[in-house]
């Protein structure tokens, strides 16, 4: 079973516009509301594969009571915990060429005792767990080593982990030595403090972040692909060109079958040419959605893997 957590979920409002200008108008063509976050999204995609997954989210306030409402219309099973402040609502607004604007708010305070019961509800999960991936940002209150204590938690169960994150929770979680590190290029560019432009910089970034602690490392690089490192070497996984209607959650698609795919036959570069396959075949669908297996299947037979070269420059 594949374990997600989500400690920052949201109500994902996500507007479909006709256009996005400067100083002119757009007109809206549709909006939708869904339970979000990283975690939630990995989940859907899991079960939707055929694999099983259990998803753990906090909940709290109004918009609590809606996510809720919305996770009942989920195929896989939810464990909730309950928090005292009212969970974030995000907005992202996508338009028919396929360009995005995200906004998120931070998220709500999670007290002392709420961080406690959440992190015993994850460890209470990891004997019946072969992965937990450990998604999305940390709200304001939660320790940047929440999910390092969560990795170490999950080594000592043997569980595997995988950690897709962002600043402080990224830069601590890798760290203690998580299975996978599943960044996009923005997040690389933080955590490693400068700006990857260049297909040089994509390959030292994924060497120095598997130096940093991370067994293996998936970088996507959005419509590129994606940049794959463990003991066996560097990677480049190249996926077909496709005509992108909406690339919101398509980073969490990747990651999820890339989880999907290592806990069904472990093989490190078939799982990121899954990653890559699944996230390509999101991004073709409107709104936020995810693509199925048959999608996935369809678009994994023209995604390319070769081997990098393995000297340094």
């Amino acid at each position: 079973m594949i374990l997600t957590l989500t400690v920052n979920p949201a109500i994902d409002r996500n507007v479909a516009a006709d256009r996005l200008v400067f100083e002119d108008r757009g007109y809206i063509l549709s909006t939708r509301e869904s339970a979000g976050g990283r975690g939630i999204n990995a989940s859907c995609v899991i079960e939707s594969f055929g694999g099983q997954t259990l998803a753990v989210a906090v909940s709290g306030g109004a918009n609590g009571a809606r996510f809720e409402e919305y996770l009942r219309g989920c195929r896989f099973p939810v464990e909730v915990v309950p928090i005292r402040s009212e969970i974030r609502t995000n907005l992202a607004i996508t338009d028919k060429q396929g360009l995005t604007v995200k906004l998120n708010e931070a998220g709500p305070r999670l007290e002392p005792d709420e961080v406690e019961r959440l992190e015993q509800v994850v460890r209470s999960k990891l004997d019946q767990a072969s992965w937990l991936m450990l998604c999305g940002s940390l709200p304001p209150g939660v320790p940047a080593d929440f999910y390092a204590r969560l990795i170490e938690a999950a080594r000592q169960k043997k569980v595997k982990t995988l950690l897709d994150t962002d600043g402080d929770a990224l830069q601590a979680g890798i760290q203690a030595r998580p299975t996978a590190v599943a960044p996009n290029q923005q997040e690389a560019d933080r955590l490693l403090g400068r700006a990857l432009l260049t297909r040089t910089q994509f390959l030292d970034a994924a060497r120095r972040m598997k130096d940093l602690g991370g067994e293996s490392v998936m970088l996507s690089l959005g419509s590129r692909g994606a940049i794959g490192n463990n003991a066996e070497g560097l990677i480049e996984v190249t996926p077909p060109r496709v005509d992108a209607v909406c690339p919101i959650g398509a980073g969490d698609a990747m990651a999820a079958a890339f989880a999907w795919a290592m806990e069904r036959r472990g093989d490190f570069a078939d799982a990121v040419r899954w990653g890559v396959a699944c996230g390509t075949a999101s991004a073709r669908l409107p709104g936020l959605c995810f693509a199925s297996l048959q999608q996935t299947e369809e678009v994994y037979r023209q995604v390319e893997v070769r081997r990098a070269a393995p000297e340094r420059h």
